[in-house]
């Protein structure tokens, strides 16, 4: 699995409580040793990446070593930012004695069921997209499986939301002409809105519907890259971390079928907190007899992945010192 730090996008996650904010931590660890200019960024509303590497993070990267930048997205910073920029954009078009109350639906919106994770699919996105000079590998420490799907399927959705949004706008005859370059065309998506490059379609359109037109096109146009990334094998892989317990065993195995169902490149999984042989006692015994039972049945459902292991350690993994040792544990797993 040595090739997974050479990629440009790393997935990491897993089950909560399964250890992946260590496990992508050590990785960057490890990478950054390599030579590689690593970021490593957490996308988890509960923030544990500063805990694991005993630093104060925020939302723009930090050093933490020679090579190693590490962040933590705030989310609410996210949807603060998302809601101020389109307040802004209906400042263009609203009437004055209109604002007060455009500026209380923002507000309710803030607390809205999804607000935040679309806030934060768009920040990522852009992250996915951006030509970063400044870094070789990008490492997410998040759990993918919701984020990927819901990325994956964010342009149809969005569709279906404007399809809705310009049926009934007043301008509906107008602003069809707007849809037919924001809709998939002969069942596939298009890599841009217009079939000819040299030719701007929505010309004719008056000011105002050409620029919500735009920013529609522009939205979609970012997740359609943010998708073409994600499911390139040569730039991008997912790595699943469980332990030898029966719910994070459910867990991963859905998630690995449901993302290679949609051909995102899954590179394995990682076993960790594995009982180290030499643990003795009755009760580490017992414990260890259970764990045989779940280690066989990864092995039977997950056999088509690697499936490197780690040790179940006798501390808390807290501080860079530690996790050098971790990164020397995963590079002696194949890293």
């Amino acid at each position: 699995m040595k090739e997974l730090l050479d990629k440009r996008l790393l997935w990491v996650g897993g089950k909560g409580g399964v250890g992946k904010t260590t496990v992508a931590a050590a990785l960057a660890v490890l990478a950054a040793r390599r030579g590689k200019r690593v970021l490593v960024v957490s996308t988890d509303p509960a923030h544990s990446l500063g805990d694991v590497f005993d630093r104060e993070l925020g939302d723009t990267p930090r050093r933490l070593l020679p090579g190693l930048d590490a962040m933590e997205i705030d989310p609410d910073a996210e949807v603060d930012a998302h809601l101020a920029r389109v307040t802004e954009q209906m400042r263009r078009y609203a009437a004055p004695e209109m604002m007060a109350e455009l500026e209380r639906q923002m507000r309710l919106t803030r607390q809205s069921p999804g607000t935040q994770e679309a806030a934060l699919l768009e920040r990522l996105s852009r992250l996915v997209t951006a030509a970063d000079v400044d870094h070789d590998l990008i490492i997410f420490d998040t759990a993918p499986t919701g984020h990927t799907l819901r990325l994956l399927t964010l342009p149809e959705a969005m569709a279906a939301w404007t399809d809705g949004l310009l049926a009934h706008n007043r301008k509906s005859e107008e602003l069809g002409r707007v849809l037919s370059h924001l809709t998939p065309k002969r069942g596939r998506d298009v890599a841009t809105p217009f079939d000819d490059p040299e030719q701007d379609p929505l010309a004719d359109l008056d000011e105002r519907t050409r620029d919500v037109a735009r920013t529609l096109i522009e939205r979609r146009r970012l997740f359609h890259r943010a998708r073409r990334c994600i499911e390139d094998a040569e730039e991008t892989s997912f790595l699943f971390v469980l332990t030898p317990e029966r719910l994070p065993i459910l867990e991963t195995a859905r998630a690995v079928e449901a993302l290679e169902a949609v051909h995102v490149p899954v590179a394995g999984t990682l076993v960790n907190r594995v009982i180290p042989e030499d643990a003795d006692g009755d009760f580490l015994r017992a414990r260890r007899a259970q764990e045989a039972t779940y280690l066989a049945r990864i092995d039977a459902e997950l056999g088509h992945l690697p499936r490197p292991r780690l040790p179940w350690l006798p501390t808390d993994v807290q501080g860079i010192e530690i996790l050098e040792g971790l990164a020397d544990r995963l590079a002696a797993e194949g890293f």
